[in-house]
């Protein structure tokens, strides 16, 4: 007699920028095994960001396996493998041999910047904006593509040929997984390369033309929730089935629950990404938001807007690493906490730029307000501001451009452990402030993406049942202060982008 063993488990697996993770869910939301490990990162030059694609291929199935391991459950009891990855990152490989052709170029990376200001130059932009959503800039996969193939005229005739695969970062794991049986990308990591119509959900042929990239290449463009392949029988045994996939940002929107209209999630990480759920039409950004896909369920495709803030948690591994005031990153709380407010400092982390809403790539780090008197410990609570603050100009351009009025704001990365920046952002923003039990909400989104396909969830609903609040910050400050202290951020915003100009 054969017995039948239930299936109650995902293994969620999240290939981030500097590390490779693997999580097993239950049902009922709990981690039953995980692991994580690093990967080398690689700057041939500055500005240049690149990583090897084995490499991220081997240190993700290593996870993959001790995650298993860990857990102590059965291969057979895996419904469904999830997916989610680090965006725009652009993978070129071999189709015969599954070797990649050349580095993967990594998103943060500036090379194809000369290739941005050309288009811009020659009028692109708006073209591009319309078309895909978003704004022209070296962040985006296209370009990236485009240069490789600029460098080395003998790619873009193997590609021509259709001899290459491009795709991001979630379409290299995907072939990888099924043993080069499916090249495929979901709609919501689609929507980031600059060459999907945000309309049609389909390569648009105009852009590809403007970028030079041939359609041969590409992947197929499938929805963020349904199986699309199985793992291969050599990794693990039983035919499992891949059935969920989202870049990291919408995965850890849908992590969050951000199922209705309106509803927003900050991710506190290096930078910080907010989303806004938009519904089943795109909503157009006139102030610098980006024009995104949320996910895609069966038929329906959901929209986001989106601002990306390019320096947050990173600003306080820089008073670590570059000033040296602390020594661990909570440190900054503890310094901050020291002092009532920041004694007139203000500080700009504009590190490599501002993004949205400004997308002024010239502006640099800028402190205001310094005296005799200013301590580490205002400049540590000034960091803190800083980072609530880039991402209250991001909510004010949601709510001014998609009429929904912001009834919360879910948090979850690495920064939203801090109760004072999370306390910050309630107060400037004049909206409660959400932090869940599960912090974890990338891999726990792109979980719920491929439970809900394979029915360990029977729809959202049942899925955003296991999300618990951990704490919910409620505005404190009088709104006249905090207007006041955004008064004095935009003075200090513009001091940076001004003393950029003059250097130029």
């Amino acid at each position: 007699m054969t017995t039948i063993v239930e299936k109650k488990y995902i293994l969620a697996l999240d290939q981030g920028t500097t590390s490779c993770r693997a999580v097993i869910f239950s049902a009922d939301g709990k981690v039953v095994g995980s692991a994580q490990k690093s990967f080398r990162q690689h700057y041939p030059q500055p500005g240049w960001v690149e990583h090897d694609a084995e490499d991220i291929w081997h240190t993700q199935l290593e996870v993959l396996l001790q995650s298993v391991d860990s857990s102590g459950i059965k291969i057979e009891e895996i419904a469904a493998v999830g997916l989610t990855n680090q965006r725009e990152t652009a993978v070129l490989w071999d189709r015969k041999s599954g070797r990649p052709v050349a580095p993967a170029i990594v998103w943060q990376c500036r090379r194809t910047a000369p290739l941005v200001k050309r288009l811009i130059d020659n009028g692109y932009s708006e073209d591009i904006q319309k078309t895909t959503g978003l704004v022209p800039d070296a962040y985006f996969s296209a370009t990236k593509w485009q240069w490789l193939f600029e460098q080395d005229p003998a790619l873009r005739i193997r590609a021509e040929k259709g001899e290459l695969l491009a795709g991001t970062i979630d379409s290299w794991l995907v072939w990888k997984l099924t043993a080069g049986l499916k090249h495929v990308t979901d709609v919501s990591n689609a929507s980031r390369t600059m060459l999907m119509n945000i309309n049609t959900r389909q390569w648009d042929s105009t852009m590809m033309e403007l970028f030079q990239i041939p359609a041969a290449i590409l992947p197929e463009i499938v929805p963020s929730s349904g199986v699309v392949g199985h793992v291969d029988e050599s990794i693990l045994p039983g035919g499992i089935p891949i059935a969920g996939i989202a870049g990291d940002q919408q995965s850890a929107l849908f992590g969050q629950g951000c199922f209705s209209e309106g509803m927003v999630k900050n991710t506190y990480g290096t930078g910080c990404f907010l989303l806004m759920q938009t519904g089943e039409k795109p909503v157009a950004s006139k102030s610098g938001l980006l024009t995104t896909v949320a996910w895609g369920i069966g038929d329906k495709v959901y929209y986001a807007l989106e601002g990306s803030v390019f320096n947050a948690g990173s600003a306080i591994q820089w008073l670590r690493d570059g000033l040296g005031i602390i020594r661990r990153s909570f440190e900054c709380d503890e310094l901050a906490a020291r002092v009532s407010d920041t004694g007139g400092v203000c500080f700009v982390p504009a590190f490599t730029g501002l993004g949205a809403p400004w997308w002024d790539m010239e502006a640099r780090g800028t402190i205001t307000g310094l005296t005799r008197g200013s301590s580490r410990e205002h400049i540590a609570r000034a960091v803190l501001e800083a980072i609530a603050l880039q991402s209250n100009d991001v909510l004010n351009v949601m709510r001014s451009e998609s009429s929904f009025d912001i009834p919360v704001v879910r948090v979850d990365g690495g920064a939203s452990v801090s109760d004072l920046l999370m306390q910050f952002q309630a107060d400037f923003s004049q909206v409660p402030v959400d932090r869940p039990e599960i912090t974890e909400t990338t891999v726990l989104g792109a979980a719920g993406l491929a439970g809900i396909a394979v029915g360990l969830w029977p729809d959202q609903e049942a899925f955003v049942s296991i999300r618990r609040s951990s704490r919910v910050f409620n505005p404190q400050m009088e709104q006249t202060d905090s207007a006041e202290k955004i008064r004095c951020w935009h003075a200090a915003v513009k001091t940076a982008r001004y003393n950029a100009g003059q250097q130029g």
